[in-house]
C-alpha cells in the first residue's frame, strides 16, 4: 500500500536533514585554544548541543589541560573515556589521534600505533589520515630498527622486528599511492633480511620494483634483489637457479641505472656470479667426461662454461678441458670396439 503523500514528505525531510547533518559533521573542525578550551567550528552541528556532547568536551578540555601541564597519565585517562563513551561524536577522532601522541611521547610504541590505526580505520575522512600514515611509519621505522617499548612508560620491553614488518604492511595497506608505500615495502625487505628470511625479502623487493617502478627507492630494489638471490647460491655443485636469477636482476641494474654510484658493487657481484655459474658447468662437463666417458656431453657443458664468462680463468680451464676431450674421443676412435659378450642360460 503506497504511503500518504504527506509522510513521504516527512521522510523525505528526515532523510535530506539526516544527509545535512553528517555532512555537516564531516566539515565540522574541532578547534582548541586556551582561552575557550575545546570548540567545534564549522559544520551543521558546530551550535548543536547535548548531554553527551557537554560530557565529551568537557572530558576533552579535562584531557588538554592534564596535557598541557605535561601530566600524560591524565591526559591519557581523559582521551579514552572520550574514545570509549563517544565514539560517533566529533571528538572521538581527535581523543585517538591525541591518545597516539601521548602514548608515543611515553614510547608504548604499541599502544600507539594501535591509537593511530583506530583514526584510521573508523574515521578514514579525518583531515590527519596523512599525518597518521606518517607517524605509524616512524613508529613501524623505529620498532624496525631495535628500538624497545616501554612497559607502562617506564620499563624497556623486548625489541620486536616481526611486528614492525606487520606495522610496515599496514602503513602499505594504508597508503599504497602514497610516498610511504615503496618506503614501506624495502623496510619489509631489510626487516626480513635481518632475520635471515630470504624469500620474504626476495618478495618485498619484488614487489617494489613491479609496483613502484618510477620510485627514487627502485634502483635499490634491484641491487638488494640480485644480492637476496645471490646469499641463497651456495656454490658451484648446487642447483643454480639462483645464480641465474642474481645474474639477471644485477645485469637489469646495469641496464637500467647505469649512473648509479652502485653499479660498481653491481659489476662485483655479476663477476661472482658468472663465476659460479660457469663453474657449475665445469663440473658437470668433468663428470660426463671422467666418470661416463660421454665426449658429447662433455664438450656442450665446458662451451657452455667459456659462453657464460668468456676470458675469464673458468673459461681457460673450459678450454684446457676441451683440449683433453678431443684427445681422448680420438683415441677412442683408433681402439677396435670391444666385442660384445652374450651369455646363454
Amino acid at each position: 500500500m503506497p504511503l500518504p503523500v504527506q509522510r513521504r514528505l516527512l521522510l523525505s525531510s528526515f532523510f535530506l536533514t539526516l544527509v545535512f547533518l553528517l555532512a555537516g559533521r564531516a566539515n565540522a573542525e574541532l578547534v582548541w585554544t586556551p582561552q575557550t578550551g575545546w570548540k567545534v567550528e564549522g559544520g551543521a552541528l558546530a551550535d548543536v548541543a547535548n548531554k553527551d556532547s557537554n560530557s565529551a568536551i568537557a572530558f576533552m578540555n579535562k584531557a588538554r589541560a592534564a596535557e598541557e601541564k605535561n601530566n600524560r597519565l591524565t591526559a591519557i585517562k581523559y582521551y579514552t573515556r572520550v574514545a570509549k563513551r563517544y565514539p560517533n561524536s566529533v571528538y572521538a577522532p581527535e581523543a585517538q589521534y591525541r591518545l597516539g601522541n601521548l602514548r608515543l611521547a611515553r614510547k608504548q610504541y604499541i599502544k600507539a600505533f594501535e591509537a593511530y590505526q583506530t583514526v584510521a580505520i573508523r574515521y578514514p575522512n579525518t583531515n590527519r589520515y596523512d599525518e597518521i600514515v606518517g607517524k605509524q611509519y616512524h613508529i613501524a621505522s623505529l620498532l624496525l630498527n631495535g628500538e624497545r617499548g616501554r612497559i607502562w612508560g617506564i620499563f624497556p620491553g623486548f625489541s620486536n622486528r616481526e611486528k614492525a614488518i606487520g606495522y610496515m604492511e599496514t602503513v602499505l595497506g594504508e597508503a599504497p599511492f602514497s610516498d610511504y608505500a615503496p618506503l614501506a615495502l624495502m623496510c619489509i625487505a631489510n626487516g626480513h633480511q635481518y632475520l635471515r628470511n630470504s624469500e620474504e625479502a626476495i618478495d618485498a623487493l619484488d614487489r617494489m620494483i613491479n609496483t613502484y617502478p618510477q620510485s627514487v627507492q627502485a634502483p635499490e630494489a634491484y641491487l638488494k634483489l640480485a644480492q637476496a638471490h645471490a646469499s641463497l647460491v651456495d656454490g658451484a655443485y648446487y642447483d643454480q637457479t639462483s645464480t641465474r636469477d642474481a645474474i639477471t636482476y644485477f645485469e637489469d641494474f646495469m641496464i637500467l641505472f647505469p649512473g648509479d654510484n652502485s653499479v660498481v658493487n653491481a659489476e662485483k657481484g655479476l663477476t661472482n656470479m658468472k663465476l659460479v655459474l660457469a663453474d657449475s658447468k665445469i663440473k658437470i662437463g668433468d663428470f660426463y667426461f671422467y666418470k661416463r666417458d660421454n665426449f658429447k656431453a662433455a664438450r656442450v657443458f665446458y662451451n657452455e662454461a667459456i659462453t657464460i664468462y668468456p676470458g675469464s680463468s673458468v673459461a681457460t680451464t673450459a678450454q684446457e678441458r676441451l683440449v683433453l676431450v678431443d684427445a681422448a674421443a680420438k683415441k677412442a676412435e683408433s681402439q677396435p670396439a670391444k666385442k660384445k659378450r652374450f651369455f646363454f642360460f
